[in-house]
């Protein structure tokens, strides 16, 4: 890379981590005057409730407007440069518009990379961090919640060809009444298990099942047995039944497409939302680089609103681009607008942008 490559990026990088830096002071000190009552019920200690809590709230909220930031940051640097006329200078030197362009590229590539291995491993881990605490001590006093943990009757497919169900689940005990599961060998059931009462056993690492009734139904006749009690290993555990809203947000990408995979397998409703969470970890640092050139684009010609005009343009590109990603993301969750198309259509519309911007810059 060349002085003006370094030139550039080291204006982009500096200005992008302050800014990011600045925001998120900001958003700690509104969180901690929001939650205040729920860190004194907590007891925690002001350094138990950073690392508790903070150390994964700084990074999530980092990456929910990381896109934003980058956008923010190119359009004021470069609109700064531009109403120094250095761009001018630069372009009058003989420096062709694509040239010029190249560390926007370079540094949109970076921090899109860096967004890219944060959310596949680093964000999850600090959600993890984050659910955890605000499941514990700040969503139990929300009656929302509080209704939906109520709402505890499971119905779900345990593998291809079986399915159960538990009435009144109770995630704290990992207690259920009324379970029944039943296997099917194509239209036909073949084996069916019902239970007054099931429960995990943390000692054997299996369900304890109480007053059981198993059928085995054969092609000429009917095997009914009674037990008082069983255990029996089935594939899913407690943690599987528990209707965490986090759950997605605490995955590596990893664990999350084996938990997409296990989802598809037991026929499990909002699985679509589990997989916009899958592509958009690819499709967001994409975005990155997009934005980056849409800054770079519309703030590197002077004009004579300087970096005011420039910002208030780019802060409705940005926010066509948070409706866009709103709607399909709605569309897919839902209707039938796939997964896949819904993460990336932002970005799909939004090339069209650049090029058109790109062929209408002054060159």
């Amino acid at each position: 890379m060349k002085k003006l490559d370094w030139y550039i990026l080291k204006k982009f990088l500096s200005v992008f981590f302050f800014s990011i830096f600045l925001f998120a002071v900001i958003a700690v000190v509104i969180d901690v005057s929001e939650k205040t009552d729920d860190f004194v019920k907590s007891g925690f200690s002001a350094g138990e409730i950073f690392t508790h809590y903070y150390i994964g709230f700084i990074p999530h909220i980092i990456a929910l407007l990381f896109p934003l930031f980058v956008f923010i940051a190119v359009i004021f640097f470069t609109s700064k440069m531009a109403g120094q006329t250095e761009i001018i200078a630069i372009l009058a030197s003989g420096i062709t518009y694509d040239r010029w362009l190249r560390p926007y590229w370079i540094g949109g590539a970076l921090l899109g990379v860096l967004l890219w291995v944060s959310n596949f491993w680093i964000i999850p881990k600090a959600n993890t961090i984050r659910g955890s605490f605000e499941a514990a001590y700040v969503d139990t006093h929300s009656t929302y919640d509080a209704l939906i943990r109520g709402s505890s009757d499971i119905y779900f497919r345990i593998d291809s060809f079986t399915y159960a169900g538990i009435y009144a689940y109770d995630t704290a005990s990992k207690r259920g009444n009324s379970f029944f599961a039943y296997q099917m060998d194509k239209d036909k059931i073949v084996y069916n298990i019902r239970a007054n009462e099931i429960l995990w056993d943390t000692a054997t690492k299996t369900w304890a099942l109480a007053d059981v009734l198993e059928r085995k139904i054969l092609e000429e006749k009917e095997i009914v047995s009674y037990s008082p009690s069983i255990h029996k290993q089935f594939s899913f555990k407690p943690g599987d039944l528990e209707k965490d809203k986090y759950t997605k947000d605490k995955l590596t990408t990893p664990q999350l497409i084996k938990q997409i995979n296990l989802e598809a397998l037991r026929g499990s409703e909002g699985l679509n939302e589990l997989k916009i969470e899958r592509y958009r970890r690819d499709a967001t640092p994409f975005t990155v680089l997009l934005l980056t050139l849409i800054g770079g684009i519309i703030a590197g010609r002077k004009v004579r609103g300087g970096s005011g005009s420039h910002l208030a343009l780019g802060f409705i590109i940005a926010a066509l681009f948070i409706i866009t990603d709103r709607f399909s993301t709605i569309f897919s969750t839902k209707g039938n607008l796939p997964p896949l198309l819904a993460a990336w259509i932002p970005n799909l519309i939004f090339i069209w942008v650049v090029y058109y911007l790109y062929k209408k810059a002054a060159k």
